[in-house]
């Protein structure tokens, strides 16, 4: 007995889903079959001496096409924008331990060094990193010479501006660029740490340890 009810269940929810998905994938149908209804009766009932012209007619039927096309048009944007989401969201999984530069003032140095980066918008004479610690004072100044545009990454060996082995933590950094008399945007870039993929209603993000939540496309270098 147990197996009949269980079957007999299963054949009550298996149906509950055919009428369901029927009901949804009709609702196009029958709003055109009541536009189509309510047309006949229209002309059925049109005044002899003032009937609807051909222009009318044509006019209402166009209509309807119009809100057909727009409706199957934006089913299948939904489809293509969920594809997409999908296809994002297997490339940032791809990410996950993987170190990142992505826009930020941030750097940490260690016993082995520290490293960051900049993104240039275009080609400069000299590009020089101003180190500063959290009191707001500047430990090291380092010139890295000539640079084309795009990002790129430099490493710190920890020596401050006296010679002496900076403290390990957290400093600042600000990046200034020039070609010859005039300067060139710089933007500073922070290296992270990709912990973990986000999908959101309208895109896929990356949580970049504690640095937050960032777009795919902030992301300007993966190492």
């Amino acid at each position: 007995m147990a197996t009949v009810d269980s079957t007999t269940n299963a054949q009550q929810i298996l149906n509950s889903f055919a009428r369901t998905t029927t009901k949804e994938s009709s609702t196009t149908g029958d709003a055109q079959n009541r536009f189509l209804t309510l047309l006949t009766t229209q002309l059925k009932n049109q005044d002899p001496l003032n009937p609807m012209d051909n222009a009318q007619v044509t006019s209402q039927l166009a209509q309807i096409s119009t809100v057909d096309g727009i409706e199957r048009l934006n089913t299948m944007l939904a489809s293509l924008m969920e594809g997409q989401q999908s296809n994002e969201a297997l490339q940032a999984a791809q990410l996950v331990g993987r170190g990142v530069l992505v826009p930020g003032k941030g750097m940490v140095l260690t016993d082995q060094g520290a490293m960051g980066g900049f993104t240039l918008d275009s080609g400069a004479d000299n590009v020089n990193v101003s180190i500063v610690d959290g009191n707001g004072l500047e430990v090291a100044n380092v010139d890295l010479g000539a640079y084309e545009a795009g990002t790129h990454t430099f490493q710190w060996d920890g020596t401050a501006i006296d010679g002496s082995k900076a403290a390990e933590g957290a400093y600042v950094i600000k990046v200034t660029a020039t070609s010859g008399e005039d300067d060139v945007n710089a933007t500073a870039l922070e290296l992270g740490q990709v912990s973990s993929v986000i999908r959101g209603p309208k895109s896929t993000d990356v949580q970049v340890g504690s640095l937050g939540i960032f777009q795919l496309s902030e992301i300007q270098q993966i190492l």
